[in-house]
């Protein structure tokens, strides 16, 4: 079993920057991929980033590409999402999550990863 914990949220202004961070425990070692996602009121919970495991490929989303970059500490079993250049629209709730096993494909889907952490608010003003 994976517990995650997500730390880093806030309140920035437009243009600002933030950096989460998700702290992983518990069968760490048996992590495929771990993610990113937000969910806006109202919307849907959407894929953000996600990094795999075993290579360390990295995917994004198209709205966020080139903005937000996500990485990983071995040593922490720690994964951050880095956020530049944010705009209003970046508002949510973002949420970490961690895959059991997989391939190297991108996983987008929430349904495609087996746990969560409780998420962190990220609020961006105009």
């Amino acid at each position: 079993h994976v517990q995650l914990v997500e730390s880093g949220g806030g309140l920035v202004q437009a243009g600002g920057s933030l950096r989460l961070s998700c702290a992983a425990s518990g069968r760490t070692f048996s992590i495929s991929h771990m993610g990113w996602f937000r969910q806006a009121p109202g919307k849907e919970r959407e894929f953000v980033a996600a990094i795999s495991w075993s290579a360390s490929n990295v995917w994004y989303a198209g709205s966020v590409k080139g903005r937000f970059t996500i990485s990983r500490d071995n040593a922490k079993n720690t994964v951050y999402l880095q956020m530049n250049s944010l705009k209003p629209e970046d508002t949510a709730h973002y949420y970490c999550a961690a895959r059991s096993s997989g391939l190297e494909f991108v996983y987008t889907r929430k349904d495609q990863y087996d746990t969560w952490g409780q998420g962190t608010q990220v609020a961006v003003s105009s």
